[in-house]
């Protein structure tokens, strides 16, 4: 079994990278939010999600959080009328990909809290390993 401090590190560095791996799928979708198909009819863009999984670790006797997949969101396209657009079926109609952007920039805005929340139990913890340091010193 390792070290409580080390532990930390550990749990933080996977809570860091889950997030980051987070923010990489949300930015997808917003840079998608209006990528529709190439051609009349096709499907457009579909929004990404991303599921997370625990893992015991058991060196540092600790759950750490793993991405355990990217996967798509079924739900259904919208459609607008665009009869100037490339993948305007015979109507004028246009699918458009299911991605919110509203969803999205609620998503990241957490994703960010919880990525800084890791940073700052890091810089923490480093913090208190350096005291430790200085107070042996003494």
């Amino acid at each position: 079994m390792i070290d409580p401090l080390s532990a930390t590190f550990r749990i933080s560095s996977t809570g860091l990278s889950a997030q980051a791996e987070r923010m990489r799928v949300i930015s997808e979708n917003l840079a998608n939010a209006q990528s529709t198909g190439a051609t009349p009819g096709s499907d457009p863009y579909q929004r990404k999600t991303i599921v997370f999984s625990e893992e015991m670790d058991r060196a540092a006797g600790a759950s750490l959080v793993k991405v355990k997949n990217v996967g798509i969101d079924n739900a259904p396209f919208s459609v607008e009328y665009d009869p100037t657009n490339p993948a305007a079926d015979e109507n004028g109609q246009v699918k458009m990909p299911n991605v919110n952007t509203m969803i999205e920039l609620a998503d990241m805005r957490e994703t960010n809290r919880s990525y800084e929340a890791n940073l700052k139990v890091m810089t923490q913890t480093r913090s208190m390993v350096l005291r430790t340091i200085d107070l042996l010193r003494s």
